[in-house]
Formats: structure tokens, C-alpha cells, sequence
């Protein structure tokens, strides 16, 4: 999925991530808090997600606020994660000018060197966020750019509007 992000001033900035659930919670995705997008999170604390299947013909948009997930949540996917992707995040200063490859793969051997035969710690500065979504709007592709979109707004009351939206 894209996850686009912004400053407190506005300044927009999007790039991709893996969606790693979907609950009557919201949207959840895991990264590293000290990366871009855990700056501006913590700055503005809403996003917006777009998750597309071209073969398919259909997205869906969703934006909202957003929260981290519990220590509890982020302790379970993080271990739940193949080994190197583990090392990885404990090793990747996520987003920080780094002088070289060298040194990612530097860090990650001694890494695992040092958890070799045992667990591998979340690292403090990672973990999960999720999206609850105000808005989530479907998308389907249709001949001649006539396109089918459905978009759900969240009331104040807990209950969705359904509107249709011109393509």
C-alpha cells in the first residue's frame, strides 16, 4: 500500500509499506518510529493509505487518525518476522544518511553474532501504527472512465455514510 504522511506544516510525503492487518480497529503497518514517516506521525498524527490491484481494477483510499499499536501488538509481529528481517530493523537506522552499504551490513553480521541461539529484542524505536479510518472510499475501474466509487464516511455517531461519488 502507499502511505502518504505530512508535516505540521503540510509538506507531504508518501511511499510504500506493507499492510499488516486490517480489524474493526483500523489499518495497521509496522516501522521504525525515528524513520520520515514516524517523524511526521508523531508531528501530525493522521495519514492517508491507498491500496491498489491493477489487475483487478479496484483501490481503496483510506485516511484518518493514527495511533500506535501496543507494545504487546509490536513485540508479537516483530517476532513473528523471518530472523533477517529482525536484524534489519534493529540494525537500519530507518531514513538516517548512512556513509555506505558496508555499514548496514556490517551492523546486521555483528547483530547476529551477538543474538546467535536467541531472541532478537524489539527494538525500542520500532513498532506498529494503525489508521482509523474517517474516510475509506472504493474504487472499481470501468469502461470509458465511468468508474464505480463508493465512498464511507465515519458520523460522529459510529455509523457510515455511503456516497457515490462521480468518477
Amino acid at each position: 500500500m502507499t502511505v502518504a504522511t505530512s508535516t505540521r506544516s503540510g509538506e507531504p510525503s508518501a511511499r510504500m509499506a506493507l499492510l499488516r492487518g486490517v480489524d474493526e480497529r483500523g489499518f495497521g503497518f509496522f516501522t521504525n518510529y525515528e524513520s520520515q514517516k514516524g517523524r511526521e506521525l508523531a508531528e501530525n498524527p493522521r495519514a492517508a493509505l491507498v491500496v491498489y490491484w491493477p489487475k483487478l481494477g479496484r483501490q481503496v483510499r483510506i485516511s484518518g487518525a493514527v495511533v500506535k499499536q501496543s507494545t504487546e501488538e509490536s513485540t508479537a509481529y516483530f517476532h513473528n518476522r523471518p530472523l533477517d528481517s529482525q536484524l534489519s530493523a534493529l540494525a537500519s537506522p530507518q531514513s538516517s544518511v548512512i556513509p555506505n552499504r558496508a555499514f548496514l551490513e556490517d551492523a546486521v553480521e555483528a547483530l547476529a553474532a551477538k543474538y546467535e541461539g536467541a531472541a532478537v529484542p524489539l527494538p525500542r524505536n520500532w513498532g506498529g501504527y494503525r489508521v482509523i479510518p474517517q474516510t475509506i472510499e472504493f474504487w472499481v475501474h470501468r469502461e470509458n472512465r465511468l468508474h464505480d466509487r463508493l465512498r464511507y464516511s465515519r458520523q460522529p455517531t459510529g455509523a457510515w455514510r455511503i456516497e457515490r461519488l462521480a468518477p
